[in-house]
């Protein structure tokens, strides 16, 4: 029997979680497969890609700077990477073709579903902070899931026109100093910036006027509890950190190279965080 492969390419790699999480999932589940992380340039990506079905991998993760090129080298896209103009896992078929599929997004959802079990997507707008290939993923599957409205706060208004455009759906557009004001009737609030990153600018907004049942997200999870989630937890709204998002949105490419819809477990939230 073949080894089975995945792995993740970017560049640089070092960060990746990927490898921890993946490698935890085949020893607990006895899968005789290898996870690497590999250093890829943008000058060698296409031959790389191209080399997969010959090397017998199952698929790989893409990560920065590659999810937006990788997709011309794809046979076919999922809904998701169509809306999020992103790749972030490809898969390798039966037949040798190329399947790209964002799962970020999907991951996003999964993370606050678990946190909140009756949240309905449907119900009230949704409040975006940020333009940049998080949001993208994260709007995409906003849209895929039937929110009525998203209020994407953004800092440069070209980039929210263009992220507007090709996710479609229903957007309002906000300009960063007007966050403060459209939080009232929102159903969620998720940061989907760097900002509150550590060794970045921390992420500074009132939630005073947020409703009281609305979600708090964060896609940052170093520090796994950031500012806004504190200052959300003190105001007892449930929250939602990057942690989840990241563990949720590895899920569906196990389960498409592996056959297995992995548990995510106290014991791998703390492998991944060492």
């Amino acid at each position: 029997m073949t080894l089975k492969k995945a792995g993740v390419i970017g560049f640089p790699i070092h960060h990746s979680k990927s490898p921890i999480i993946h490698n935890y999932w085949l020893k607990k589940y006895g899968i005789r497969a290898v996870y690497d992380a590999f250093e890829i340039k943008s000058e060698e990506l296409e031959k790389f890609v191209f080399s997969l079905k010959e090397k017998d991998f199952s698929g790989i993760n893409v990560t920065v700077p590659h999810k937006v090129a990788v997709m011309k080298l794809m046979d076919e896209l999922s809904a998701a990477a169509q809306k999020a103009g992103a790749v972030n896992t490809v898969i390798v078929r039966e037949d040798g073709t190329l399947f790209g599929h964002n799962t970020d997004g999907a991951g996003f959802l999964a993370n606050i579903l678990e946190k909140k079990k009756d949240f309905d997507i449907k119900q009230k707008p949704v409040v975006i902070l940020g333009t940049g290939g998080a949001a993208r993923g994260v709007c995409a599957a906003l849209v895929l899931a039937g929110a009525p409205e998203i209020r994407l706060v953004y800092r440069t208004k070209e980039k929210a026109e263009n992220l507007a455009s090709s996710v479609g759906g229903n957007f309002r557009l906000v300009e960063w100093s007007k966050k403060e004001t459209i939080l009232d009737d929102a159903g969620l609030l998720a940061n989907a910036t760097t900002l509150g990153m550590k060794g970045f600018d921390p992420l500074e907004i009132d939630l005073s006027g947020l409703n009281a049942s609305a979600i708090v997200a964060d896609v940052v999870y170093s520090p796994l509890k950031t500012e806004l989630l504190k200052q959300a937890e003190e105001r007892g709204h449930v929250t939602a950190d990057g942690l989840g998002m990241l563990l949720h949105q590895a899920c569906p490419a196990f389960q498409a190279w592996f056959g297995v819809m992995p548990e995510i477990t106290p014991e791998l939230r703390e492998l991944v965080l060492k």
